[in-house]
């Protein structure tokens, strides 16, 4: 990828400085999925300095027969293979309703790396599998609501023997042991 990258760039021909295309510059390096955020300076008089910061990898998401990684910059990134230390999401989900729901996570509940796998439903609503085996049914709204009331349920009950906790529907829990 990062050779790819070169060779566009060094396709548009930078002669001079002061006749770059910027949106070409912008959409060639935006054209590649790897790319989180850069930055590019002009360094007169005859150089580029373009500084890019990779994606960090989220998620593993399978569409039809096809692999794909999730970045942190919204991107598909097609791979050959599944990296096994990162989530699965399974479903048709938005983007938008996953990072919202990583957020919320990941800001006060878990730790990421805790959870093995990410179930958008057609309901538009969410379920999380944890390494521990726990499954966590999400309702639609009211996720972190939600997730403050699953905090102190696990902080009354021996986690080992929960195997499913059920947040669907407002003032209610249901909690299921082996």
């Amino acid at each position: 990828d990062n050779f790819d990258l070169l060779k566009k760039l060094n396709y548009i021909g930078i002669d001079n400085l002061f006749f770059i295309n910027e949106t070409e510059l912008i959409e060639i390096i935006n054209s590649n999925k790897l790319v989180e955020r850069y930055s590019v300076f002009k360094k007169y008089p005859s150089s580029l300095k373009i500084d890019i910061i990779k994606t960090e990898f989220l998620a593993n998401v399978k569409i039809g027969s096809e692999f794909f990684f999730l970045g942190s910059n919204g991107k598909l990134i097609k791979s050959n293979n599944v990296d096994k230390n990162l989530p699965f999401i399974f479903g048709k989900f938005n983007n938008k309703d996953f990072f919202y729901l990583k957020k919320i996570i990941t800001e006060n509940y878990f730790e990421f790396n805790e959870i093995k796998n990410f179930f958008y439903l057609k309901s538009g609503r969410w379920n999380i599998e944890t390494y521990s085996g726990l499954t966590i049914k999400l309702p639609k709204n009211d996720i972190e609501e939600s997730l403050n009331l699953l905090t102190n349920i696990l902080n009354k009950f021996e986690l080992e023997k929960i195997t499913s906790i059920d947040l669907r529907q407002k003032n209610q829990i249901i909690v299921d042991e082996q």
